[in-house]
């Protein structure tokens, strides 16, 4: 089929190598159709009140590429509930007019294309969206009006975050604020940044305004644009009685000696009113990322509790759950690393039998196989996940008890107060990290804590994962992240990225190379 291309004029069309007929095809009447009754949704949910807000969708074709594809959008200034299909305009994938609507008698304006159309093309061309939504709810613009100077929004642990594309509920959602201008079109350049500053991002704010919101298709930019609305909608109430929505548990707005914080932003009080800290103090950094084995733990904990308990009870957890789909899965995924260590010639690697084998036969295997890996204490998600499984029963019937250091639950609560966004990142999977920090002999400590990596972004002593890290927490620049661990190839990696780096010197931590060049510390409360 040829590639949709043409110059429009009112009412018609000035024919290039796209088609009346295929104009006229049931593809685009069905995209049209449905833009016009979204509108009307929206229109009852108060997105497009006003004339204002608009959608744009692909006419999905799978005899064209995606970026080729004819693009769908309602017009500007009309009143959005009362559209029909034939009110809509048609571009070609590059943004040029294909079709223009015909004139429709006084009192109704001449038709228009809508003024977000240059916003909506940048969302097409560097997500490669198939749909995007522009909505005026009420709840996208009072969020961005509660903190005037934030160039974000944030909230973590809200079970709706879960419908936005790559994010889940323990993670933390991190939203760009552009600022607002006389004209939607000169929002261009600004909505353009923000999108390349925040590549996982599928939504912008306008402060005082409203929100982009995109997705792979009409279905996906819908849902998450009602998700985002949702927790817009859950910040505002919980900021009204006093609550915290970017902390995750949602606890008072916290204000210590003087300072108070509100979703990431610090205000000091001084005689002579609030000086904002975006212009003012830089005492701490706007993110610290955490290692747990010698950082906020004794690496002694995790060498003389959690890896013997582990390596302990292997055969007892996998006899137990074999059948279970979790289980199950462990295994496929040691199975695939073990094939790939017989073929490294890895020491301690044997083979795994198939389960025609029976049962014991590949526990026993599977034994063989998880002590090596803890002995030589491999950084590997498939021990790691497994561990993490085992470890969770033994939190769950008290036989483990998760340890830090004593100065780690004070430091904690200090940053947390402030506005600090702490994260842990360990090659201890997810699942072992959250064991860890919501079982310790202070209590749960999660509370303080916005999320959780672990090798699923790369292993520790790559660069990349650091790079993966700042992307996923959508820092202006990788300095505004403060990495804190005791080992020297992960600073060393951290820094490569552009993170800032202190080394942790607890008892019984192995030696640092001389001349090592990174801060030290001996306790988060020299921080």
């Amino acid at each position: 089929m040829a590639v949709p291309t043409a110059v429009a004029v009112n009412g018609g069309l000035k024919m290039g190598s796209i088609s009346q007929a295929y104009l006229e095809s049931k593809a685009v009447k069905e995209t049209k159709t449905l833009i016009s009754e979204l509108c009307r949704q929206f229109y009852n949910l108060g997105w497009v009140s006003g004339t204002g807000g608009s959608i744009t969708m692909k006419v999905h074709d799978s005899c064209i590429p995606k970026a080729q594809q004819l693009v769908v959008m309602s017009p500007s200034g009309v009143q959005k509930e009362r559209m029909v299909p034939e009110d809509m305009y048609i571009l070609s994938g590059d943004g040029g007019i294909v079709y223009s609507p015909s004139p429709k008698p006084y009192p109704h304006k001449p038709p228009k294309c809508s003024d977000c159309a240059p916003l909506f093309m940048k969302a097409y061309h560097m997500r490669n969206a198939g749909a995007v939504i522009h909505s005026h709810g009420m709840e996208s613009c009072i969020v961005t009006m509660i903190n005037p100077s934030s160039k974000e929004f944030r909230i973590t642990h809200m079970e709706m975050i879960k419908g936005i594309q790559g994010h889940g509920y323990y993670d933390e959602l991190v939203i760009p604020i552009i600022e607002n201008t006389a004209y939607e079109n000169e929002l261009t350049d600004s909505l353009a940044k923000a999108i390349e500053a925040y590549p996982k991002t599928t939504a912008v704010l306008v402060r005082n305004h409203g929100i982009y919101v995109w997705g792979d298709s009409w279905i996906s930019a819908k849902t998450q644009a009602e998700c985002y609305h949702y927790l817009f909608d859950a910040a505002i109430k919980l900021h009204q009685v006093g609550l915290d929505w970017s902390t995750p548990e949602h606890g008072p707005i916290q204000t210590v000696k003087g300072v108070s914080g509100v979703n990431g932003r610090m205000n000091v009080s001084t005689k002579a009113g609030t000086v904002d800290s975006n212009y003012k103090i830089e005492p701490f950094p706007r993110c610290i990322v955490l290692d747990i084995e010698g950082t906020t733990t004794p690496i002694s904990f995790v060498t003389e509790v959690l890896f013997p308990y582990a390596r302990n009870n292997v055969e007892r957890h996998l006899s137990a759950t074999y059948a279970s789909a979790e289980t199950q899965d462990d295994i496929k995924l040691l199975r695939s690393q073990v094939e790939e260590d017989l073929k490294q010639g890895v020491p301690g690697a044997v083979p795994i039998p198939s389960e025609d084998a029976g049962k014991e036969a590949v526990i026993a295997a599977l034994v063989a196989n998880v002590e090596g890996m803890i002995k030589a204490d491999r950084k590997i998600t498939a021990l790691k996940q497994l561990q993490g499984h085992i470890w969770r029963t033994g939190f769950e019937n008290n036989e483990l008890e998760g340890v830090v250091f004593d100065d780690v639950p004070e430091a904690l609560e200090k940053w947390h107060a402030l506005g600090v966004k702490v994260y842990i990142y360990s090659s201890g999977s997810r699942l072992a990290q959250r064991l860890i920090f919501g079982n310790t002999t202070f209590g749960d400590l999660r509370k303080y804590l916005s999320g959780f990596f672990d090798t699923a972004v790369g292993n520790k002593r790559e660069t990349r994962s650091y790079v993966e890290i700042t992307e996923s927490l959508g820092v202006n620049k990788p300095s505004e992240i403060l990495f804190v661990t005791d080992v020297y190839q992960e600073a060393t990696a951290a820094k490569a990225a552009g993170l800032e780096v202190v080394i942790s010197v607890r008892p019984g931590n192995g030696p640092l190379p001389e001349n090592h060049g990174f801060k030290t510390i001996n306790s988060f409360l020299e921080m």
